[in-house]
């Protein structure tokens, strides 16, 4: 089987890998499965500015702090994440993994249960379950092996707060030619808030009171407000992606990607206090760039060790909007009051460096721009039509300490310079400082 040239011993910036690649899951010598503990700890602490979304990137998407299931960080010590990780190799046809994260005191989540195929003829493997889509480069990567505590802007606003996380099916080709190179296509539920969100038809009841009625509690009206949107059966999300990777030698390494998606429904709905709802029905596509780099310069303990890496996404969604209101107490259904429908497109990148200044320690800076092409799918409902907005800006440094392969303690400082509904801009500067340990036998990662 032919090997990811970025796996390299040594060119890895992070010993303990997981899941994913074309390598077979170790059974392991002393479990069968194989178990692994990742501990991820965050103080974190806004020193300064404001604290709200990017402009037009709101709908379907859950950003305030410490609200909502993601990993988002309240003001102070957050036990962000805990993950339980089990891979064995079932028989001599089928790998399995499955990764369990413990997000703060919110419960239990499946990050990841899928299985792979061992021996395919051709370069062929199939992987089956729920994974994350090996779009782009940091999207099937989980937190702990990020080289700075949070994740890319663009990855989190165009896809969801745990990136493109589905269940389904991959397919993916590694020919037998002298430049690695790999092609996968995936048939995938479309769950995933930012590109694929999905609601079905569906309603909401508000109630009130009578004012004439003498007695408190008496006289109770009700309204239900249909939705008005169709449940549409999956798999709703299709992707494709392609990688290659020139031979540079021992000391380097590079892979580029391409990426595509295809979503045949996009729904999203969002209720108000006084009856009325917004729905967004439709479809959308989305398609990407990723490049990668590394040194492994030969110094003790990373030092010299340099990682480039950067991506672009671009996604279109094809929106009619509805603005639907109740028709009045004790009555069902909902009348439309606004409706207009547009192709809207946003997209974003980011750009970062890692370099290891002394043995152990890390240095890292990152640049992200989101919405360069910013036509949201916010409507103005008074001009009959969808909003656009400026770009938006963030800014982050880290430094990072591996006292082993097991262990790692970073501080970071982003400075964020967003674009507000108003126009105006949103500034503001926050500090994470992270402990990220790792217990046990850990399975193979995708590099």
């Amino acid at each position: 089987m032919q090997r990811d040239p970025l796996d390299q011993p040594g060119l890895r910036s992070q010993a303990l890998p997981l899941g994913g690649s074309r390598d077979q899951v170790d059974s392991g010598t002393a479990f069968n499965p194989a178990l692994s503990v990742i501990l991820d700890g965050v103080y974190y602490s806004e020193i300064s500015g404001e604290w709200d979304s990017p402009a037009g990137f709101d709908s379907g998407h859950s950003h305030s702090h410490g609200h909502g299931h993601d990993h988002d960080l309240d003001e102070g010590f957050n036990l962000r994440e805990t993950e339980l990780a089990f891979s064995a190799s079932v028989d001599n046809y089928f790998d399995a993994m499955v990764i369990l994260a413990l997000e703060g005191d919110s419960g239990i989540e499946v990050e990841e249960a899928y299985l792979t195929t061992q021996s395919l003829p051709a370069g062929l493997q199939v992987k089956a379950g729920k994974f994350l889509s090996d779009i782009g480069y940091i999207n099937k990567q989980h937190p702990h092996d990020w080289d700075f505590v949070d994740r890319p802007l663009v990855n989190e606003f165009l896809f969801g707060d745990h990136g493109l996380q589905e269940k389904g099916v991959q397919i993916s080709w590694t020919p037998a030619t002298p430049v690695y190179t790999r092609f996968g296509v995936e048939i995938l539920q479309g769950e995933s808030s930012g590109i694929a969100n999905y609601e079905g038809s569906g309603s909401h009841t508000i109630t009130g009171y009578d004012t004439g009625a003498s007695d408190p509690g008496e006289g109770r009206q009700r309204s239900e407000v249909d939705f008005g949107l169709e449940d549409k059966s999956g798999p709703r999300l299709f992707t494709g992606f392609f990688k290659v990777a020139p031979d540079l030698g021992y000391d380097h390494a590079a892979q580029f990607g391409l990426s595509y998606g295809y979503v045949d429904t996009f729904q999203n709905v969002e209720t108000h206090g006084s009856g009325r709802a917004d729905v967004w029905d439709g479809d959308g596509w989305f398609a990407g760039l990723d490049a990668v780099y590394k040194h492994d310069s030969g110094g003790a303990y990373g030092h010299g060790n340099l990682q480039l890496q950067a991506e672009y996404f671009m996604r279109e969604l094809d929106l009619e909007y509805t603005n639907v209101v109740p028709t009045g107490w004790n009555r069902d259904g909902g009348e439309v009051a606004d409706q207009f429908s547009d192709r809207r497109r946003q997209d974003g990148l980011y750009m970062q460096a890692v370099y290891g200044f002394a043995p152990r320690w890390e240095v890292g800076a990152r640049f992200e721009a989101l919405g360069l092409t910013n036509d949201s799918v916010v409507p103005d409902r008074d001009a009959g039509e969808f909003e656009s907005f400026d770009t938006s800006y963030r800014y982050g440094l880290s430094t990072t300490w591996r006292p082993t392969h097991f262990s790692a303690l970073r501080a970071q400082v982003n400075y964020n310079d967003f674009a507000k509904d108003n126009g105006h801009t949103n500034r503001g500067a926050e500090v994470m400082l992270q402990y990220n340990l790792s217990l046990g036998v850990h399975g193979a990662h995708p590099f």
